[in-house]
């Protein structure tokens, strides 16, 4: 039976770049690895989510209340787990999963301050649409001013279309409030290990970032 592991934190943590990072470290130790990356914008649910995040149908994902939004984002994982096959890997790496979907459909002014689609969101996910629960949640924290810089550096990307930000990623307040929301979250569930990426000297290496990865798998491997 496949490990699932998930990589989550607020837009800029450098979530793709470690997963890379244990992926490379996972097959060097002889495992059998996939990885997934959502939301997923070339299919077609992924896709509907990246207008979304785009405003590119004059509809912006934040408008949107946070229930019918979390939908979207739970079918594009619903559709690329049917009829995938998970018994030929070892461990499926994750960029973003579940736990993004609660905290950033929790977070929209339209919604209240108040907020909580946890148990929501977890129950459509897995108990409805029957998408594998992760056996292991790596939550990347690090400061905004830090993570905005690492937007900044992305480059171009399809869904958005250049080099520029998305909904999500360019209004600093969702991003704080999706800090703490993950941080709230994280306190609730058992199966989260939260990645310090800040040091006393500002942001840690990508190296000493690997190495906190490494430990907080260690019981795993």
């Amino acid at each position: 039976m496949s490990l699932i592991i998930s990589f989550e934190g607020i837009d800029g943590t450098g979530k793709g770049t470690q997963l890379a990072v244990c992926e490379q470290w996972l097959r060097e130790s002889g495992k059998n690895v996939y990885t997934f990356s959502f939301p997923m914008y070339e299919t077609y649910f992924g896709g509907q989510v990246g207008r979304y995040l785009t405003a590119k149908d004059g509809v912006r994902a934040d408008s949107v209340d946070g229930k019918s939004m979390a939908l979207w984002f739970a079918l594009d994982r619903f559709d690329a787990f049917r009829g995938f096959d998970t018994a030929p890997f070892d461990v499926i790496l994750i960029n973003r999963y579940v736990l993004s979907n609660a905290v950033y459909q929790s977070i929209r002014k339209r919604d209240g301050d108040n907020a909580d689609l946890l148990d929501f969101v977890y129950d459509l996910e897995f108990n409805r649409l029957g998408i594998p629960k992760p056996d292991r949640i790596l939550l990347f924290d690090m400061d905004l001013e830090s993570a905005s810089e690492n937007v900044s550096r992305k480059g171009f990307r399809d869904y958005v279309g250049s080099s520029g930000k998305d909904i999500y990623e360019s209004i600093p307040d969702i991003q704080l409030k999706a800090r703490r929301k993950y941080l709230d979250y994280a306190s609730r569930l058992d199966n989260v290990c939260v990645i310090p990426c800040m040091g006393a000297n500002g942001l840690k290496s990508i190296g000493e970032i690997a190495a906190l990865v490494k430990e907080a798998l260690s019981d795993l491997f």
